[in-house]
């Protein structure tokens, strides 16, 4: 034991702090009052979750500062369990980097902390000969049915009129001093901490400090917003690959293209001036990926064929309608009308549309409103691929994918998987290496009218979307 630690001046921190935080005080509060590192208090409030016992050993300097700190990571049943050996003249109690491996090891997971029914488990289960303790052998089957039974405990939880159950990462520990005790009624939440060893843990009637203090001063946000579900690189790769398909179509759609062309003269549009749309990708996969939209290349050989009637002779990555700065090939106009005189009511018909269509503005609500209305599909000219799920990232609506394709139990049993499993399940769907319960799937974000998955997204949600579909991965 280090001669200069005074174990009861660190417990008498966190009593202080302690206090100061059921006023009110956050830790930066705290650490600007008495000049010292908002670490530092937050290491004396994590002193909190130990049980009574450590913390008398602790104090009497039994216990090593180093242990103590490992100690407030661990779950009420770990710091009993390990508190049994403490105080066994027999057994060893393990400490330093033992006692992490000992806490955060995952490699035994005891049928104690299942939430599911143990005779419905058909797995292989191990029982130690010399104890009463039983253990599960294949902990994927394990947590297959332990994250089925977390969902249907979250499930019950929004039932019974909780404001919403926020899932923590697993291994990641609940600070009780960095929230406020809510009740139900007025809009309390609850948070369930999942241990590596299995240990599920609900945490009832709680929102963080900065809700709680937003809630006091009558705001119904913390000030922080919701982190979107769509991010701007892929709100961008989805709306040129729905631009794509959607000005394809529009190609042959010669009556809707006159009058739009129409509606453009009289009302003005920001391309009207006219130029091709730039189609400007965020980042270079989404440009590659855009490439080998079905939809681009078609409508690449409609300009070769524009061009012909035309008599144009385009450059590699030219386009009929010059884009906006592009000087060195400005269409001559007595050239481009001498040609058109020479061509039937039909053809100049098709070069219209083909023309509308690009310079056809990348607005998203445009896109969404043409492609409702000629029906398009997108899934006709694309497929998810790399670039997609890559920019995918939000874990409550790859949560809701994997529930369409794969189905409800298959997003249940995955509920705390990471995002990367989350997308190989869905490309395992898709290439057929895996049953997909609707071999018709294709992502909210590509359907016309486009919806979303969470009510993040700022889109509407399917009309037969309930409350609570979505999975809170707030946390």
């Amino acid at each position: 034991m280090d001669p200069t630690h005074r174990p009861w001046r660190t417990i008498d921190q966190y009593k202080a702090f302690a206090a100061l935080v059921k006023k009110g005080l956050c830790p930066d509060d705290i650490a600007a009052r008495f000049g010292i590192t908002e670490r530092l208090v937050t290491q004396r409030l994590a002193i909190a979750n130990l049980l009574g016992p450590i913390l008398t050993a602790y104090r009497n300097e039994d216990i090593h500062p180093q242990t103590v700190r490992l100690l407030t990571m661990a779950t009420k049943d770990q710091q009993r369990d390990w508190l049994t050996l403490f105080q066994s003249e027999d057994a060893y109690a393990p400490e330093g980097h033992r006692l992490k491996d000992w806490l955060f090891g995952g490699a035994q997971i005891k049928t104690d902390v299942a939430l599911f029914d143990m005779d419905a488990y058909d797995g292989a289960i191990i029982s130690d000969l010399f104890a009463e303790d039983r253990y599960f052998v294949d902990p994927e089957a394990f947590w297959a049915q332990q994250n089925a039974a977390i969902a249907a405990e979250r499930e019950t939880y929004l039932a019974d009129g909780w404001a919403a159950v926020t899932m923590l990462e697993t291994g990641e520990y609940f600070h009780a001093w960095d929230h406020a005790e809510t009740a139900k009624e007025e809009g309390g939440k609850v948070f369930v901490q999942i241990a590596r060893n299995g240990e599920v843990t609900f945490h009832e009637g709680y929102l963080t400090r900065g809700e709680a203090q937003a809630k006091a001063a009558g705001d119904d946000t913390s000030g922080k917003p919701p982190k979107p579900e769509l991010s701007g690189p892929l709100r961008n790769y989805i709306d040129l690959h729905r631009h794509a398909s959607v000005r394809q179509t529009l190609v042959g759609n010669h009556g809707l293209a006159l009058r739009l062309a129409v509606a453009q003269i009289i009302a003005g549009s920001a391309l009207w001036s006219v130029e091709a749309a730039a189609q400007k990708a965020a980042k270079d996969a989404t440009a590659e990926s855009l490439a080998t939209n079905k939809a681009e290349q078609r409508f690449a050989e409609e300009r070769a064929t524009v061009a012909a009637l035309l008599g144009l002779e385009l450059g590699e990555g030219e386009t009929v309608v010059p884009c906006k700065g592009d000087w060195g090939v400005v269409r001559e106009f007595g050239v481009i009308f001498a040609a058109l005189k020479t061509l039937t009511d039909d053809e100049v018909l098709c070069i219209l549309s083909f023309v509308t269509a690009e310079c056809l503005p990348e607005e998203a609500e445009l896109i969404d409103a043409l492609g409702t209305e000629m029906e398009v599909t997108l899934m006709d000219d694309w497929q998810p691929d790399e670039a997609f799920f890559d920019l995918c990232r939000d874990k409550e609506a790859l949560g809701a994918m994997v529930g369409e394709i794969a189905g409800a139990d298959v997003a249940a049993q995955n509920l705390t998987a990471t995002a990367k499993t989350q997308k190989a399940i869905i490309k395992a769907c898709l290439d057929g290496t895996r049953t997909a319960e609707d071999p018709l799937w294709q992502p909210r974000y590509i359907a016309f009218p486009m919806q979303g998955y969470t009510e993040r997204s700022g889109l509407p949600l399917p009309d037969d979307a309930e409350a609570g579909d979505e999975i809170d991965t707030a946390a």
